[in-house]
């Protein structure tokens, strides 16, 4: 199988676990040799320069919206940096309708649902997002069919996951889909995150 691009964008005031949780997951994904990775994992802000998430951590991301390789899968976190800051950057929310065309899937995680919202990508699509901003979702977006108490919606093209951890499920989900089980069940056991696929077929 040959080697696919994630992207992962970044903002000030992220969530950390929003996009640490899917980096962790998708860097460990291997090829069946078990020592090629099969997914190049990078990091992507609107000026390629440093951002603080929540909490004060700081990241320094590897490209720009300028600069990045061509992506085949985009991970879009959220927080109250998606929430109430970048909701309002244009040039963010057409970066992300601009990569619609060009990736494999694009996945968000927690309120990120809502800068896909904003860019129209969920329009007639179901959708998930943390539990405590489903409401705002439903109410701002209305023609996205807001689902409630699941991890998870898969809608093809785009994923969308609940709240903070929830992205870790959603990422183990979308290389179960991608390389199968077996790939995605090697990785949680190496995370000690077996939990996932106790109950799965």
């Amino acid at each position: 199988m040959s080697q696919r691009t994630v992207g992962i964008l970044l903002f000030n005031e992220v969530e950390v676990l929003d996009f640490a949780g899917p980096f962790e997951v998708f860097s460990l994904t291997t090829k069946t040799d078990l020592d090629t990775k099969a997914l190049n994992v990078i990091t992507i802000s609107e000026d390629g320069e440093m951002i603080k998430a929540k909490n004060g951590l700081k990241v320094s991301p590897d490209y720009n919206f300028h600069n990045h390789p061509a992506l085949d899968i985009l991970v879009v976190p959220g927080g109250y940096g998606a929430e109430e800051i970048e909701i309002n950057n244009s040039n963010l929310i057409e970066w992300i309708n601009q990569r619609y065309s060009q990736v494999e899937c694009i996945a968000s995680v927690c309120t990120g649902a809502l800068l896909l919202a904003k860019a129209g990508l969920l329009n007639g699509r179901k959708a998930t997002t943390h539990w405590m901003d489903q409401d705002r979702l439903a109410k701002e977006f209305p023609l996205v069919a807001v689902q409630r108490n699941v991890k998870f919606i898969d809608e093809g093209k785009v994923i969308t996951s609940g709240g903070i951890s929830a992205g870790i499920d959603m990422s183990f989900y979308l290389i179960s889909r991608i390389y199968g089980r077996n790939v995605a069940a090697e990785i949680a056991k190496r995370m000690e995150y077996d939990s996932f696929f106790q109950d799965r077929p």
